[in-house]
């Protein structure tokens, strides 16, 4: 790791590190099993969102190994630690997501759940585990002027949207995401920066410090009549036509976005009848609508909705629109250094890239609605193959895949944290918040609409 120094750079322009860098990395290396084994039990027992809770007593048990106390079920399956520095200071929040995604075909399925780590979510909580594994050995927590999260969030992916739709109902969830239910439930308000990981399926060491589209999710029902569909068609009204329409309605209207916008339309249709001698009288449509910013987004759905009433208008069919929040835009920062630098200290010598602030991604997460509120660093690791969100999926490389994110994530904490926080501080300072959080409330409560219009149809006269 070259020569140990105060400075952070040498005078070649690379990385030095210091005495306390190399005990991290040492610290890690040393538990490389351990941090191993955690993130294969957890790839071999992959849970989806809002319903991981062997994943989160598995975090938790790890953490109290660590010598740390947890908060619980937060947000559902949410898990909060805090590891006191030397003094008190800015928060550091190292974040890993516990959700996996329903690959009821990957090898690597969990049967009792149909999901599977295609993702790579196990890599970041094996992250955040080895993170503390380093961090509270007492000579680096000494070495910390302020305190460190660990945080174990549920539901990164906005999937089986009728089932939060469902807990949403019940009253145990307000929103989709796990990270924008936390934002509600003030569960960040005592944190300064939040470090997010993402896993490739490359050999990658990247700053991810680019934007995202945000989304808003439209659930549509469309409510019409049965009736035979040989024998006595005029007496049924097509659910199933409606949602044609109001497809079709959707894509005429793509010329019309601006493409600065990035805007992005996608869905699914489920319930298209029982049978094909039934007039359908139940047709559900999901879609989600994407944009670099709210304003373009949220237009775009006034869109979507308009479409969907063209449907039911031109058959006479019912209508339902559900209007639910999805995740706001990826601000990046200003500064993103401090993840340089840890990235090239892991990378010892293979080429760090980044995406910075002038390149957009048209994908979207909920780390999006953190970036609005405070200052998000984030980076891309390797030890994967295949494609992420697809069966192919596959560890390559478990070192690169799980023990060097830890290295990384505590590097990231330690270099903004020591020497009075300066680092830390400065990130902070340069950060200008897109929200309030009363203003995030507000916007999210906002996009919670439903709107009805009832069965209006025109049937053929009766003939002698």
């Amino acid at each position: 790791m070259g020569k140990v120094t105060s400075d952070f750079t040498s005078l070649e322009g690379k990385v030095i590190v210091d005495t306390i860098e190399q005990r991290i990395c040492e610290a890690i290396d040393a538990r490389k099993d351990e941090i191993i084994n955690f993130a294969t039990d957890i790839w071999n027992h992959a849970e989806l969102g809002f319903q991981e809770y062997r994943t989160a007593k598995k975090f938790t048990e790890a953490l109290r190994r660590c010598g740390l106390e947890s908060q619980t079920n937060m947000a559902v399956t949410g898990v909060k630690s805090c590891l006191k520095g030397r003094v008190d200071g800015p928060s550091i929040c190292l974040m890993g997501e516990f959700d996996a995604l329903p690959i009821p075909n990957s090898p690597h399925v969990n049967p009792k759940t149909g999901a599977a780590h295609c993702c790579g979510h196990n890599a970041q909580i094996a992250g955040v585990i080895g993170a503390a594994m380093a961090l509270t050995l007492p000579d680096v927590r000494t070495a910390l002027d302020g305190n460190v999260v660990f945080f174990g969030v549920p539901a990164e992916e906005y999937i089986e949207i009728a089932l939060r739709n469902r807990m949403r109902e019940q009253g145990l969830i307000r929103y989709g995401c796990g990270k924008c239910e936390l934002l509600r439930l003030n569960a960040l308000d005592d944190v300064d920066i939040v470090v997010g990981h993402h896993a490739a399926c490359v050999k990658e060491y990247l700053v991810a410090n680019r934007s995202c589209n945000g989304f808003v999710t439209k659930m549509v029902r469309f409510e019409g009549r049965a009736a035979h569909a040989a024998g006595d068609p005029q007496h049924g009204v097509d659910s199933m036509m409606a949602a044609e329409i109001a497809m079709h309605a959707v894509n005429v209207q793509r010329e019309s976005f601006y493409d600065e916008d990035t805007i992005r339309i996608h869905g699914r249709a489920s319930g298209a009848g029982e049978a094909t001698n039934i007039i359908a009288d139940d047709v559900r449509l999901e879609y989600s609508i994407r944009g670099k910013t709210i304003a373009s987004y949220m237009d775009a759905a006034k869109k979507v909705d308009r479409a969907m009433r063209a449907g039911a208008v031109a058959t006479g069919c019912g209508l339902s629109i559900s209007t639910l929040p999805g995740n706001l835009p990826i601000v990046p920062v200003r500064d993103a250094s401090v993840v340089r630098e840890a990235l090239e200290i892991v990378a010892d010598g293979t080429p760090v890239t980044e995406t910075g602030p002038d390149v957009h991604s048209t994908s979207s997460g909920d780390y999006g609605d953190i970036s609005c509120l405070m200052p998000l660093l984030q980076f891309n690791t390797g030890g994967f193959s295949g494609a992420l969100h697809s069966p192919s999926v596959e560890v390559g490389n478990p070192y690169e895949a799980y023990v060097e994110p830890a290295k990384i994530f505590a590097l990231i904490a330690y270099r903004l944290l020591r020497n009075g926080a300066v680092r830390a501080r400065g990130v902070m300072d340069e950060f200008v918040p897109t929200l309030t959080r009363k203003g995030y409330i507000e916007l999210m409560e906002s996009q919670l609409v439903t709107e009805h219009l009832p069965m209006a149809p025109l049937f053929a006269p009766e003939r002698v």
